[in-house]
């Protein structure tokens, strides 16, 4: 009997850097030693030493993570959030072009208990100035339509899943208030095939919290 091929997996996600600029107005983040190598030493016996790192972030950094705390003030935090709405999800990616993503993307998909992933390839202008400006976006319906979709969990490679020049956030609040995670930032998602693989993006347990860094990866099954 033949074996199968080892699952391979795929990294989604940003790497968080020293001054890095991921949402403009936003402070960049700050990484630094609290206790360096060389301070380390006199701790502990000759020829032992240690690192601890510090960094101090705001929590939309990178590649990250809302839930629905994020949006509403009942809404489940980072550490309500139940793992199976964050690892192991069957993924399926939708490639747009599109400014506005519109419902009819998503029409005729077979999305329920999904991750999707909408890949517009607004990440190959990661930390440019061009990231920032005329991302694309979902529209209100399309996230209507996903709310109503049983989707798990809906993700993309832009700068954010809604217009910014709609002050009402329609997107994040379809699709937080029906409980639907949303990961923004995200990167390589033209590595990933249309279907056949898992989905995980699951942040720190931290309560009274909305939103977090993930590192966010497909395992795509051999």
């Amino acid at each position: 009997m033949t074996p199968l091929a080892a699952p391979s997996f795929v990294d989604l996600s940003h790497t968080i850097e020293h001054g890095m600029i991921t949402y403009r107005g936003l402070p960049a983040p700050l990484i630094c030693d609290f206790l360096s190598r060389e301070s380390s030493r006199k701790l502990y016996a000759e020829g032992t030493e240690f690192q601890i790192g510090r960094i101090d972030m705001v929590a939309n950094t990178g590649t990250y993570l809302d839930s629905p705390f994020h949006r509403y003030p009942e809404g489940k935090d980072l550490a309500q959030l139940p793992l199976e709405s964050l690892a192991g999800l069957e993924g399926l990616v939708v490639r747009c072009e599109d400014h506005a993503i519109t419902r009819k993307v998503f029409e005729g998909l077979d999305l329920r208990g999904r991750a999707l992933l909408v890949q517009t390839g607004w990440d190959a202008r990661w930390r440019t100035d061009a990231y920032f400006e005329g991302h694309p976006f979902l529209t209100a319906d399309a996230a209507q339509f996903l709310a109503e979709s049983g989707v798990r969990l809906v993700g993309i490679d832009s700068y954010n899943i809604d217009s910014t020049a709609d002050g009402r956030r329609p997107v994040h609040t379809a699709l937080l208030g029906n409980e639907i995670p949303i990961v923004e930032h995200m990167t390589k998602l033209e590595q990933l095939p249309d279907e056949g693989f898992e989905f995980f993006a699951v942040p720190p347990k931290v309560a009274v919290f909305g939103t977090f860094p993930v590192r966010a990866f497909a395992r795509i099954r051999g």
